[in-house]
């Protein structure tokens, strides 16, 4: 998970550089850096809980998500120990952010904004629906771990307007390539 999580951001990284003169840098660093928010979140949330793939049995394999909302979610774990909860909520903090930043420079960012945030959504979704079919991961799909991934990602959205209004995104130049 730590070698996927720095080869994403040194790749992300060259995007933001790449895109710098073109869109300014904090457009830059935030469409990076929602590229990889979000293949951070793929890695935190699909790579299997206790190392390698382990093996279920068709006999204690989950058929379907838990709709027990706020049900049964471990206290956390070693990289957060406030609880999964919380986890599962802070993780889509960054991408909402980034999500505004990325989108404020355009007037279409009142309709990519909303769109981005809808596919966020189904990320999450995705996410415990792929957690239910590959057993293999040993995690559980859970409906109580969407609803707190959307809560992040609206939070983050918030935030994310905050910041574009601090920021101002839109009012980047592009630099002037020399003769």
């Amino acid at each position: 998970m730590l070698l996927g999580t720095l080869v994403s951001g040194g790749l992300c990284l060259l995007v933001a550089l790449t895109l710098r003169r073109r869109l300014g840098w904090v457009s830059a660093v935030a469409i990076a850096g929602l590229a990889w928010s979000v293949v951070v979140i793929g890695l935190i949330t699909l790579i299997p809980a206790n190392g390698a793939p382990g093996v279920v049995s068709a006999d204690g394999r989950l058929v379907t998500c838990s709709w027990d909302i706020g049900g049964p979610a471990p206290d956390g774990f070693w990289i957060f120990s406030a609880g999964q909860r919380l986890l599962n909520t802070v993780v889509f903090v960054p991408s909402g952010a980034l999500l505004v930043l990325a989108a404020a420079r355009w007037r279409s960012a009142w309709l990519t904004v909303p769109l981005g945030f809808g596919l966020l959504a189904v990320y999450a979704v995705g996410i415990e629906l792929t957690q239910l079919q590959l057993a293999r991961l040993d995690r559980a799909c859970d409906v109580t771990d969407v609803i707190d991934n959307v809560t992040g990602a609206v939070i983050g959205v918030g935030i994310g307007l905050a910041l574009a209004m601090v920021l101002r995104p839109w009012r980047a130049k592009p630099a002037r390539r020399p003769h």
